[in-house]
């Protein structure tokens, strides 16, 4: 065997470890991909549900302001007693003496 052949076999050697090895890596890029992929899903939707949940909450904090709000201006209005008489009068006043 001369030289030449000795090196075309050392390359050709070369040339399989390099593809083996370049077949691993795309194989583990793929499955650490897959991994990421779910691992960022689970995620996503856990806090998906999370911020489902603190908006349900604060949802329900302004709607109890709210509330509230319009029971104490209901309240507060229910105690006034309309002059309609007054009003009938100054309604008047102002369409035709202005």
């Amino acid at each position: 065997m001369g030289t030449l052949e000795h090196l075309l076999k050392i390359e050709a050697e070369a040339a399989a470890l390099v593809s083996n090895a370049q077949t691993e890596i795309d194989r583990r890029i793929r499955e650490n991909e897959e991994k990421n992929r779910i691992a960022f899903e689970e995620y996503y939707k856990a806090e998906i549900l999370k911020q489902q949940e603190l908006l349900k909450i604060e949802k329900d904090k302004v709607n109890s302001q709210y509330q509230k709000s319009l029971d104490d201006y209901r309240e507060e209005i229910s105690c006034i007693n309309a002059d309609e008489r007054r009003f009938s009068a100054l309604l008047n006043e102002y369409i035709f003496c202005v």
